[in-house]
């Protein structure tokens, strides 16, 4: 495993076959998306962005939680409109940078995971959480409304159920939040990592070309009408098909065999 970074920085990043690990290192403040953490996000995001060898990212956390959400002390430092305006604007863009990855992004999520740490964990592919993990968007509790949480939290439950959290504040353990569709999948504390390690196994033992035609197709289609998504997903699997790892695999499949997929360029 490369270690990029040391255990100073804000943001851990260390690389291991075509995985990134990306991880929040602010423990003694929850991790929360100061200025710097933002830019730090920001940097490493548009650097994978960039990486045709990088097949899947896990993003997580130091310490007892996630995320806890922006920094609030930070926040009232700076009390201008203007100021406001900005640093929403570039967390909206990490959260962006995040669903518009050409690979999947694996939240492992322990602990709180709460306003824009929810809404964090909420812009990943896949959930995975420990049992004891947390979720919530409080910001009603201190006067303020999560609305740009809310926007990653929509569209992952239903209206209603998002609208509750939103008004109330409330907590849900990540059985619920697992019930509602805002995590993939729960497991023991002490199983965290192994589940995590196992997925990312598991998608970097898929062809590289067919995970990146498939984020490409996944997301913009749910923005789409049905017509226009068929549209889209038809002319992605077209181009998939033209791929050699699609022509590699079903004639493994065919013959019975295990596929070689091309390995992405470095």
């Amino acid at each position: 495993m490369n270690t990029n970074q040391s255990k100073e920085s804000i943001l851990l990043r260390s690389d291991q076959n075509g995985a990134v690990f990306l991880s929040l290192n602010r423990p003694d403040k929850l991790n929360t998306l100061s200025e710097a953490m933002l830019a730090s996000l920001q940097t490493e995001l548009d650097s994978i962005a960039a990486d045709p060898s990088v097949l899947c990212v896990v993003l997580s956390a130091e310490g007892r939680g996630f995320c806890a959400g922006h920094d609030l002390q930070e926040m009232r430092s700076n009390p201008e409109h203007s100021y406001y305006q900005e640093l929403f604007r570039r967390c909206g863009k990490v959260m962006q940078s995040i669903v518009n990855l050409p690979v999947p992004v694996i939240a492992k999520v322990g602990g709180i995971a709460a306003a824009a740490g929810c809404q964090l964990a909420a812009s990943c592919d896949l959930v995975i959480a420990a049992r004891s993990a947390r979720f919530a968007v409080p910001g009603i509790n201190v006067g303020l409304f999560c609305s740009t949480p809310a926007v990653a939290l929509s569209r992952n439950i239903s209206p209603k159920r998002a609208f509750d959290l939103l008004v109330t504040g409330d907590i849900i353990d990540a059985e619920t939040a697992l019930e509602w569709g805002l995590i993939s999948s729960v497991v023991d504390d002490t199983e965290l990592d192994d589940a995590v390690a196992a997925k990312v196994e598991k998608i970097l033992s898929k062809s590289p070309s067919a995970i990146r035609f498939g984020k490409s197709m996944f997301n913009p289609q749910r923005q789409m009408s049905l017509s226009d998504a068929y549209e889209f997903a038809g002319k992605i699997m077209a181009d998939n098909m033209m791929s050699p790892d699609a022509g590699e695999g079903i004639d493994a499949f065919l013959a019975k065999r295990t596929p070689i997929w091309e390995k992405p360029f470095h």
